[in-house]
């Protein structure tokens, strides 16, 4: 397996949306550095800001509403150099593939211009009633279709 390389924060798609964050105490490790599971908290937040502000949905009615989970089915992270507390970060997701119950992000995580971590999330789309996959909403679909048209193809970035 080949490490990627880190991203300067300028190398991404200027029409990317970008969540900004705060390191807070209780992310980090007695070293005050982000212990690396809340990484993926951080992101949760992140997609969470992304469906309204960059996807037009509401992610909070797509789960309480129309029983619809957006959960990770797959996670993976490479990290970079580490955060600390106090720092501000930026957290960009781009979409990497969309299947037919599930899309593929990859999260870029950015201190500047310094990429920290860089998460590869699979997110299942299932019904919250029965705990089945379904397929993907089609105004999800449409949506992360559109997002991901907007932003430079996946495959061009390492």
């Amino acid at each position: 397996m080949s490490r990627p390389t880190p991203l300067p924060a300028s190398a991404l798609p200027e029409g990317a949306f970008r969540a900004t964050a705060r390191i807070r105490f209780h992310e980090c490790d007695p070293a005050g550095i982000v212990f690396f599971a809340n990484w993926f908290a951080l992101a949760n937040v992140a997609v969470e800001e992304w469906f309204g502000a960059a996807l037009g949905i509401d992610f909070h009615a797509l789960h309480a509403e129309r029983r619809t989970g957006t959960g990770f089915a797959h996670a993976e992270a490479d990290y970079f150099a580490p955060g600390v507390m106090g720092e501000h970060i930026v957290l960009t997701p781009l979409v990497e593939r969309i299947g037919g119950a599930s899309y593929g992000l990859r999260v870029h995580i950015h201190r500047g211009e310094a990429e920290l971590v860089r998460l590869r999330l699979v997110t299942a789309t299932t019904n919250l009633d029965t705990r089945k996959a379904v397929p993907i909403p089609q105004d999800l679909r449409a949506a992360l279709a559109s997002y991901q048209a907007r932003c430079a193809p996946p495959e061009t970035l390492p």
